[in-house]
């Protein structure tokens, strides 16, 4: 294998920045697990700055350079490499939306089609035609694992890493395969979610058999397994889990303390995109996700105006990937709603954290008021008698109610009397008319919970 190795390093040198500010001497003796020394969640505010100036630098001559994409979109604003010398002047290029990459595979490549190595596809969640996202073998690995963050990620050489992830088409499992093995050094069980042979009860049973610490899944998976795991007599409580990621899927603060409680380990949202990757992660005290800042720069942008605005001010998050060279992506907007604060966290790290406030496309809007799921979610789930599985219904004409569907608790009797006095305090909770309709059992979905259902 050394001689693909070295025939690699050959064709994708390593970024001269990544040595710069990585220290990462790369010779024959270097494995990929090894590229993740260096912990980039300990860098100072004034390292973080200067690492990015010169990595906005590099990617945006890069991919003037190789991208016909960004050379057009370059040329058509007046812009030129030159012109963009620190992390303020990306606002004088334009944005990246879905719609510039759907249908258009080939499009990013600033690279020959040959050296891809991995094609990954949108799930398709938002409409419209796919989004195809490849990489290289040095993007994918070397420059993407060079920068680490042990203590954002602490998972190490000895875990054993339950990977309740979709493997196929969705970039989500593999990307944690590769984070978990290669960049970690631990042991990964890719049980997947709800593929041929990824059943609940199957993944439950290998958890009872491999005694796993570390899980990674979405929200609603993880109450697909955890009813498993009740079916079969099994208290998850009993795994010697020191950590759980909880992504894929929006979720309130409500709903993690719910699987915290059923799962019995500290449970963290992790944010990212198949277009943009990693992009920020919850450290212990659930106060926002810190910025992978060594692989993403985020700005907050007005959607209206697409002004930069300032830390603390609510907009759309737009993204450009500092370590992807092969296939560059520069001010994405990810329609995703959130703002920047930039206070130290009391866990020490110095990494900005993002707050997010919903997504654009997924609003619930009542009597012309917008209204984010996860908000709802939070006071829904905040009473006892909701069960774990919900759903917000939306008509086309729009109406003065909020329409809830949900399922109860073990053990609480559905009755009319109930059925009123939740939409009461949900009422009283948010300011709006609700309507419940107490169901038996919600539709279980494999792929993406659906919690807003357009009628």
């Amino acid at each position: 294998m050394k001689w693909l190795y070295e025939k690699k390093m050959e064709r994708l040198p390593k970024p001269a920045i990544l040595k710069a500010y990585f220290n990462k001497d790369i010779d024959e003796n270097t494995t990929l697990a090894g590229l993740a020394e260096f912990d980039a969640d300990s860098m100072t505010a004034e390292q973080i700055k200067a690492y990015q100036n010169k990595a906005v630098q590099d990617i945006v001559q890069y991919a003037y350079d190789k991208s016909p994409f960004y050379q057009e979109k370059m040329r058509k604003a007046g812009i030129r490499p030159e012109d963009i010398q620190e992390i303020s002047d990306l606002s004088l290029l334009p944005l990246t939306g879905k719609d510039d990459l759907r249908g258009r595979p080939w499009d990013l490549l600033a690279c020959p089609k040959e050296d891809i190595a991995l094609i990954q596809v949108s799930t398709g969640t938002t409409g419209g035609e796919e989004i195809y996202i490849m990489n290289t073998w040095r993007d994918y690995f070397l420059n993407e694992l060079a920068p680490g963050y042990p203590h954002l990620v602490p998972v190490k050489r000895g875990d054993i890493c339950i990977n309740a992830l979709p493997y196929e088409m969705s970039s989500s499992g593999l990307s944690f395969h590769k984070i978990f093995m290669n960049g970690c050094d631990a042991t990964v069980v890719p049980t997947g979610k709800g593929g041929a042979y990824s059943t609940p009860e199957k993944t439950i049973k290998l958890m009872r058999d491999l005694q796993p610490t570390i899980i990674i899944t979405t929200p609603s998976w993880s109450m697909n397994l955890a009813e498993a795991a009740a079916e079969s007599g099994f208290d998850l409580r009993t795994l010697p889990l020191k950590k759980m990621w909880l992504t894929g899927e929006g979720c309130s603060a409500a709903f993690r303390e719910r699987v915290e409680k059923i799962w019995g380990t500290v449970a963290n949202f992790y944010y990212g995109s198949l277009e943009a990757g990693g992009i920020g992660v919850e450290c212990d005290h659930h106060n926002g996700y810190h910025l992978s800042q060594a692989h993403m720069l985020v700005e907050i942008v007005d959607p209206a105006t697409q002004k930069v605005l300032e830390p603390g001010e609510i907009g759309e998050i737009v993204v450009s990937c500092l370590l992807r060279y092969d296939t560059p992506l520069l001010r994405y907007r990810t329609l995703d709603l959130g703002y920047i604060d930039v206070d130290p966290c009391p866990c020490g790290i110095m990494l900005p954290r993002l707050f997010l406030r919903g997504r654009k496309v997924d609003e619930v809007v009542i009597q012309g008021i917008p209204f984010s799921p996860i908000y709802l979610e939070e006071f829904l789930l905040r009473m006892p008698e909701i069960g774990n599985w919900f759903q917000f219904v939306v008509t086309s004409d729009g109406e003065d109610t909020l329409r809830i569907r949900c399922e109860l608790a073990s053990g609480i009797e559905a009755t009319q009397e109930l059925a009123d006095s939740l939409a009461s305090r949900m009422e009283f909770a948010i300011g709006l008319p609700c309507e419940f309709e107490i169901m038996d059992r919600i539709p279980r979905v494999a792929g993406k919970t659906v919690r807003v259902v357009h009628e």
